[in-house]
């Protein structure tokens, strides 16, 4: 994917994104936070408009973009970047994890890694902010949140079954 930026002065920023079929997709950030998307079909060509997003709901619909809410790749390991380092990551109990049958507080996977898990996905249930008491089970999806590092130790923790470093 190839994005060309552009600085816009007094106005903001725009990008570009060529489509695979050589049409490209044209957003330009308002200083105020407000979005305009447009859709240029070929680059020699003027763009139509398609809507406009205010700064809030540009950053809820980028999240469902993005996947936080529904992730339809069925991986062990995903990875969503907040900022530069922080990260939400989802990570599937290994069967053979020392977590298996236990409490969240037991595990007390938060002071072993640094990170906090935010929901856990069982099947076509998630349970969102999890208590202490939620006890994990083998497949779990464990959705933690936390700095880069911290998220690497606990996804060697939690996949491999070996407590992180």
């Amino acid at each position: 994917m190839t994005v060309y930026e552009s600085d816009l002065p007094g106005v903001g920023k725009k990008h570009e994104v060529e489509l695979g079929d050589g049409s490209r997709l044209v957003i330009v950030t308002h200083n105020t936070g407000k979005r305009e998307v447009f859709r240029r079909p070929t680059p020699e060509a003027d763009s139509e408009k398609l809507f406009d997003l205010t700064d809030q709901l540009a950053r809820q619909v980028g999240t469902l973009l993005e996947g936080a809410y529904f992730q339809p790749v069925r991986s062990r390991e995903i990875e969503t970047v907040l900022d530069g380092e922080t990260v939400i990551e989802w990570v599937t109990l290994a069967p053979e994890s020392e977590y298996v049958g236990r409490t969240l507080g037991e595990a007390d996977i938060r002071g072993r890694t640094g990170v906090s898990i935010i929901a856990i996905q069982r099947e076509t249930e998630t349970i969102a902010n999890p208590g202490a008491d939620e006890r994990l089970a083998a497949g779990d999806t464990l959705i933690a949140l936390g700095p880069r590092e911290d998220c690497r130790s606990f996804r060697r923790a939690v996949g491999t079954g070996t407590d992180a470093d």
